[in-house]
């Protein structure tokens, strides 16, 4: 069955590209009004006046960076003064970085830790409450199948995706029984800018890369089936993150090497 969504609010993050359009389309096409959130103020408004004239919804656009120290509690702050509840979170924002560990910028590596990870718990523990105490909401956590192994000169962007992997799998544990329905989406190659940002090489993402609407889809039969904790988007990703558990860890560190390299 569908998730209704007619009435609710689902804020997004990262919205201004990629999976964060796809997910914002997805939510108000099913009704919802959205938040959108990134820093590309001009993109943001773009999207927002395309949804709300194809889909009739209220789309309000919130420019920030998520990054920088504070900035999760002031989107809620900012948030909550509009009078707008958010039934939906949709942590999207974050990048990756293509650098063997001691050649990477380490203050750009500090960022990326920031975005992934800190921000990603702070919204998600500033927006729960509430949810919880309706009884009602969702959150959606972007992780990655780098969750399922050590990615060597990836090797800080694959740790904060395991830690959204673990800690959306726990969490989902803790609220269900709440009303809250938690959920780790984790894509392989997407057809997305995280290539030219992470400066991986174009044909590593080409084979077997997925849309962002195929990523979107895989996570909202989740959702309606009531499904919680975590999904894989790709068959043939599924079968890669179910292999890696099967496998020494020594040998999927060298194989994800292998592909990265």
């Amino acid at each position: 069955m569908e998730l209704q969504l007619k009435g609710t609010t689902a804020l997004v993050t990262g919205a201004s590209s990629g999976l964060g359009i796809a997910y914002a389309t997805e939510f108000a096409r099913r009704g919802a009004d959205v938040v959108l959130v990134a820093r590309r103020e001009d993109r943001l408004r773009e999207l927002a006046d395309r949804l709300t004239s194809e889909c009739g919804v209220v789309a309000t656009v919130v420019p920030a960076d998520l990054a920088a120290p504070g900035a999760a509690a002031a989107l809620h702050a900012d948030v909550e003064a509009r009078g707008i509840r958010v039934h939906a979170l949709v942590n999207n924002a974050g990048f990756g970085l293509h650098d063997p560990f001691l050649d990477a910028d380490a203050a750009r590596t500090a960022e990326m830790i920031d975005l992934n990870v800190n921000a990603l718990v702070a919204l998600t523990r500033a927006f729960l409450p509430a949810m919880a105490a309706a009884g009602r909401g969702l959150v959606v956590n972007i992780a990655s199948t780098g969750a399922f192994a050590p990615c060597p000169t990836m090797a800080v962007y694959g740790a904060t995706k395991a830690f959204v992997l673990s800690f959306t799998e726990a969490l989902a544990h803790e609220v269900h029984a709440r009303g809250v329905q938690v959920l780790a989406v984790c894509p392989g190659a997407t057809a997305t800018e995280f290539r030219s940002v992470s400066g991986l090489h174009a044909d590593r993402m080409e084979t077997g890369s997925q849309t962002p609407e195929q990523v979107v889809a895989t996570t909202f039969r989740a959702l309606d089936k009531g499904r919680i904790g975590s999904v894989v988007s790709g068959g043939r990703n599924a079968l890669l993150a179910t292999l890696t558990g099967w496998v020494p860890r020594r040998f999927a560190t060298t194989m994800a090497a292998r592909m990265l390299s």
